[in-house]
């Protein structure tokens, strides 16, 4: 399998940064490979029961004087189902999903700003307060 970059946040605020190779939506846990290697191998267990959600990005600095856009405009086109993902700690992000289903672990969904630093977000449903469609 493919290293995929990712940038993990925990229910607690936590961020770790680094890469995969085994992440799959149907477990409850993948590994780590830090990007920061100071804890030795660099090798991490994640378990899903303790994050908020996981961010594939395109680059680990993202671009901090990019302005994304938070919202659809008139004639965008989604794949999948527009929603807004409000977070338990009340953090809203907008994008489409191909599946959401509330009684699975988690789900994928696209950011409305297809040029922002995230690729796609995997949310951690225990973690999601409401799920809107839009």
């Amino acid at each position: 399998m493919e290293q995929v970059k990712l940038i993990v946040r925990y229910v607690d605020g936590r961020i770790v940064k680094g890469f995969t190779e085994d992440f799959s939506p149907n477990k409850d846990r993948f590994h780590l490979r830090l990007l920061d290697n100071a804890s030795g191998n660099g090798l991490q267990l994640i378990c899903f029961k303790d994050l908020k959600a996981l961010f594939f990005v395109r680059d680990f600095g993202g671009n901090p004087s990019y302005n994304e856009r938070k919202a659809f405009m008139e004639g965008d086109r989604a794949q999948g189902r527009k929603v807004e993902v409000t977070f338990s700690d009340g953090e809203k992000l907008v994008g489409a999903t191909l599946g959401y289903d509330p009684n699975r672990p988690g789900f994928f969904f696209f950011p409305v700003d297809d040029k922002c630093n995230n690729i796609k977000v995997f949310a951690i449903q225990s973690s999601v307060e409401t799920v809107r469609y839009i």
